[in-house]
């Protein structure tokens, strides 16, 4: 298919609040560095070349970014370049959402994840910092383990009562966590992993929180079982025929599964590379056919 003049509105929109965004969004996880992202060795990413790549997302249509503190590698920050690229002012449409709940030492180290409402907030304060805001538009909040998630999500509840969020968001968490949540506050996104042979046992997850109004935001959603590493591996006949049907890659494709699961399923793929991007960007006007999405929901159930 043709990349050149697809912008990320081809996608259709969807509210998160009172924010409108495109469903093709941009994660920023993998801006900071080459190669495997998170990691204390990761390799700095060029400054020049992630800025460019920032600024050309929103030059495709792309309002929607998400990121994070605790995206970062040696000499690099996800946040500090999002603001060195788009700041000074942000346009007026772009949502940049973040979450907390995970640390990393200036090292890179992973460290216990931030629990206490002191923690959860120095979290968001290093947000606005890093970004150069006054409020953060969303925060998600990313947990761990399946306990209780009422009183971090009330902390952060108290600071959007402040005016330090706009928003709030869950991720990483279970049915019983998102009903948690929001009988502290409005909850207007679960970000999940999800995808194609990526837990279809969250088949009727993602379709309840449609029901409630609740975007859905799958991370991962290309790279299936290669998840951080940025790696499908080989894939399925299935996967690469459809795909050479529509003239695309099979990433694509994933892309456009995504987007086919249903109106409130937002898809956020990161890249450092521009001709990625612009093809991600376009994976949003990928319309699937009927038997296209047939034989993928008996690839997806398989787990594939």
């Amino acid at each position: 298919m043709t990349t050149e003049t697809i912008t990320a509105a081809a996608s259709g929109t969807w509210t998160l609040g009172d924010m409108t965004v495109n469903r093709i969004g941009f994660g920023a996880m993998r801006v900071p560095q080459d190669g495997p992202a998170l990691r204390p060795d990761a390799v700095p990413r060029d400054r020049g070349r992630a800025v460019a790549v920032l600024r050309r997302a929103v030059e495709l249509g792309v309002n929607h970014i998400d990121t994070a503190a605790f995206y970062f590698s040696p000499l690099r920050s996800a946040n500090e370049l999002i603001n060195r690229a788009l700041g000074g002012p942000y346009p007026d449409d772009l949502v940049i959402a973040t979450k907390v709940g995970p640390r990393r030492d200036p090292s890179g180290e992973w460290a216990e994840h931030a629990r206490t409402p002191r923690e959860l907030r120095g979290q968001v304060e290093e947000n606005l910092r890093q970004l150069g805001r006054d409020h953060l538009d969303l925060v998600n909040l990313r947990v761990l383990g399946t306990d209780s998630v009422a009183d971090r999500f009330g902390a952060l509840a108290e600071l959007r009562d402040a005016g330090l969020i706009r928003h709030l968001g869950v991720s990483n968490v279970t049915p019983e966590q998102l009903a948690q949540a929001r009988a502290v506050a409005p909850v207007v996104c679960v970000q999940n992993m999800y995808g194609i042979g990526v837990r279809p046992e969250y088949d009727a997850f993602v379709r309840s929180c449609g029901e409630q109004g609740i975007a859905f935001v799958p991370f991962y959603s290309i790279a299936a079982a290669g998840r951080e590493n940025g790696a499908a591996g080989s894939e399925s006949e299935v996967l690469t025929s459809i795909a050479r049907a529509h003239g695309a890659s099979t990433a694509q494709v994933r892309l456009a599964w995504t987007l086919h699961r249903g109106p409130h399923l937002l898809a956020i793929p990161g890249t450092g590379d521009p001709a990625h991007l612009e093809a991600n960007v376009a994976a949003g006007a990928l319309r699937l056919t009927g038997d296209d999405l047939a034989r993928l929901e008996t690839l997806h159930r398989a787990g594939a």
